[in-house]
């Protein structure tokens, strides 16, 4: 019997925030498609044994070290890529920090980390890849967003405006290139169950969130990852535009 083709052999794909939670765990899934990836954070340690992983099982691995709040290190994580693995067809901008908390009372270096990181981060990335998927008349853009870019709430107003953002960005991008062949989408997962809260530095929001995450089933990482190899294993005539994913117990 014919062994049938993973659905991304011979594709390249890029994630960042790959060291860990839902970056992780789409870098295993993109691989196990049959792709070769580039896997950028900066936590080289935690890099180094993903790469080791992803090694063991087959796959090719790049691994980068890679701020995404330093545009030029944006621009090498691309080159770099199409480089020594041979091409890129698809970029997950999965690097993000949710460091909620209420607007009085706020540390304002929490807002720029966000935007920093979650806006001006995908961005660069975007930039730096997009040229040369257009160029090449194909490739998949797929932004990791929130349920938060969807509804606004209490104590998350910069995270929300954040994500709001990466929605608009997302849309205005689709429209521009998506009669070119490349494909813009965005993941919009609810409550996950990653290290994203441990960063919080707002006592009473970190506790608000984890009560709230405490009377749920969360989303698994794995949740995730495989909702962003739906979107980028459709043919080529299929774009999969949205995929908002909720914890069945998720009210909100």
């Amino acid at each position: 019997m014919t062994e049938v083709a993973r659905p991304l052999s011979g594709k390249v794909a890029l994630v960042t925030g790959a060291s860990s939670g839902i970056g992780e765990a789409t870098a295993v899934a993109l691989a196990e498609a049959g792709a070769a990836v580039a896997i950028g954070a900066r936590r080289r340690d935690r890099l180094d044994a993903l790469s080791a992983k992803l090694r063991d099982a087959g796959a090719g691995v790049l691994a980068l070290d890679l701020d995404v709040t330093d545009e030029a290190a944006c621009r090498d994580a691309v080159a770099r890529t199409r480089q020594e693995l041979g091409g890129l067809d698809v970029l997950v901008n999965n690097a993000g920090v949710m460091l909620l908390g209420t607007v009085v009372g706020a540390d304002t270096e929490d807002w720029r980390r966000m935007v920093s990181t979650n806006v001006l981060g995908l961005m660069y990335m975007t930039h730096a890849a997009i040229d040369g998927m257009v160029e090449q008349g194909s490739g998949d853009v797929v932004n990791v967003s929130s349920v938060a870019g969807r509804t606004a709430r209490r104590g998350a107003g910069v995270y929300n405006a954040s994500k709001w953002a990466v929605n608009a960005f997302s849309e205005s991008l689709r429209q521009e290139v998506t009669t070119a062949g490349v494909r813009v989408s965005l993941v919009e997962p609810g409550a996950v169950a990653t290290e994203l809260t441990d960063h919080i530095t707002q006592p009473e929001a970190k506790a608000a969130i984890r009560e709230t995450v405490a009377g749920m089933r969360p989303l698994q990482a794995e949740d995730i990852a495989r909702a962003v190899l739906y979107v980028v294993s459709q043919p080529p005539h299929v774009a999969v535009n949205e995929v908002l994913v909720r914890p069945t117990d998720q009210e909100r």
